[in-house]
């Protein structure tokens, strides 16, 4: 190659590296409205009043870097949560979809950048009779950039912007996902708990019915008592019976869907004996009286990166009425014998820059702005639909967690006292001061107030389990 001919390959690799440079600066425009958070469509603080804890100290650490191994401070229940963690498809799920997500985004990303590609093509044509027969052929190599569109006008960054947003509103659903999963996985080891509790209330006054009805038929059969007075228990011994059998299988039933949820069965050392006495959980949760921790929720983070998102569409909508530019350049060697293929006097070279631009197009440019305008309106109104909910549930869950701790109380003190007037009532019975009918009442006062504890003590767990979700507790 003459010294001219290699000044101008020089000059259109310099040219087309110059235009790839110039594609990566002119991403800096763009047509994005300006981003602004909207505002919370709630209150600025959590309701307050007789239902309400007294909110915690500002020094409180936040529920969202308190760690689930931190808030659960039961062993067997670790080890389940951390069994549904490792096995649960539903996270499966989510995590693959934050990983399409990212391959998403990064396809997005490297149309930013050139494409480099290395190609080698041969020919051979042959034309006329033998006598007048015209023989060439041609090979080449080359190196060099296809169609790369020059982001004049941010349309390309505006999209990978746009992907971005979307693969981090992934994440914090994966997020989500999982904080509910060890919601749920508490919530249903605690019902375990609690059914567990109230199958044995149901054999205890199972056991003290069948008791009671021994002693009125050998008092019947000496004429104490009468045949309704057999009836009557009877008729308590044959209910608490059906309770033991229904309550054996919703603690089944219960077990069924905890495995469900951790993905394979639980080591029976892992489950509770019943929900007396247990301490699952911190007994409190910091949850201050602002409703900005809501803005760290995940769903909320992931409505509004999915708002982001829509913001950055407009951009690339309006940048498409706008000329796009692009370039194909190429430097290699051509040459019709390949043993001089890579010779100086082969080289070769290419430099072609095209621009389109939008005249008429029946108004699909228009068309697509307006659709990312009502998507970005429809992202903004799921953004405050998000926070008005997670307003409501955590609000719910602290009007819960401020008149818990008196119900349990007052639920305890009723089954203290139920306890000693079916005590005093069955002695006084036997004694034969008292009748069967007061005796039998006390004792179904007695069951339903223990079955009532049992449930309030589920109310308090699950509620602190509630609260930690709402809040948007750690998953560390």
């Amino acid at each position: 190659m003459s010294r001219p001919d290699m000044k101008r390959a020089r000059l259109a690799l310099r040219l087309a590296a110059g235009a790839a440079a110039l594609g990566l600066l002119s991403g800096c425009i763009s047509f994005d409205p300006d981003y602004q958070r909207p505002a919370a469509p709630v209150p600025a603080t959590f309701p307050q009043g007789a239902a309400y804890a007294k909110p915690a100290a500002d020094a409180a650490k936040p529920v969202a870097e308190t760690g689930w191994q931190d808030f659960f401070v039961d062993d067997g229940l670790r080890a389940v949560v951390g069994q549904s963690l490792d096995n649960n498809r539903d996270l499966r799920v989510a995590i693959q979809n934050v990983l399409a997500a990212k391959a998403t985004y990064h396809v997005q990303q490297a149309a930013q950048l050139p494409t480099l590609s290395a190609n080698g093509e041969g020919g051979y044509t042959r034309t006329g009779a033998a006598a007048s027969r015209v023989e060439s052929k041609t090979l080449a190599a080359n190196i060099g950039i296809s169609a790369f569109e020059l982001d004049l006008f941010g349309r390309v960054a505006s999209l990978t912007r746009a992907e971005l947003e979307t693969y981090l509103a992934q994440e914090e659903t994966a997020r989500a996902t999982r904080i509910t999963l060890i919601s749920e996985v508490a919530t249903a080891y605690i019902t375990y708990a609690s059914d567990k509790s109230l199958l044995r209330i149901a054999q205890a006054t199972m056991d003290s019915a069948q008791k009671t009805l021994d002693l009125t038929r050998k008092r019947l059969s000496i004429g104490v008592d009468t045949r309704l007075t057999v009836a009557e228990a009877e008729t308590t011994f044959q209910t608490a019976r059906a309770d033991v059998a229904n309550y054996t299988t919703l603690v089944a039933q219960d077990l069924n869907a905890l495995e469900i949820l951790t993905g394979g069965p639980v080591d029976p050392a892992h489950l509770p004996d019943g929900i007396e006495g247990h301490t699952f959980t911190l007994a409190a949760l910091p949850a201050g009286i602002s409703s900005d921790v809501l803005l760290n929720r995940p769903d909320v983070l992931s409505a509004e990166h999915t708002l982001k998102s829509a913001n950055a569409s407009i951009g690339a909508a309006r940048a498409a009425f706008f000329p796009t530019v692009s370039l194909t350049a190429a430097a290699g060697y051509a040459s019709s014998a390949f043993g001089n293929l890579f010779d100086a006097h082969s080289q070769a070279f290419s430099f072609t820059p095209s621009a389109s631009v939008p005249i008429f197009d029946a108004g699909a440019n228009q068309g697509n702005l307006d659709y990312a305008k009502a998507q970005q309106q429809s992202a903004v109104a799921s953004y405050e639909k998000a926070i008005q909910t997670a307003f409501e549930e955590v609000a719910n869950a602290l009007a819960r967690r401020g008149t818990i701790a008196e119900q349990l109380d007052a639920q305890q003190a009723t089954v203290k006292s139920a306890q000693t007037s079916y005590d005093l009532a069955l002695a006084l019975y036997k004694q034969g001061s008292n009748t069967f009918l007061n005796a039998l009442d006390s004792q179904r006062t007695l069951y339903s107030a223990q079955q009532t504890l049992v449930s309030v003590q589920l109310t308090d767990a699950s509620n602190l389990v509630t609260l930690y979700q709402v809040l948007g507790g750690g998953i560390k």
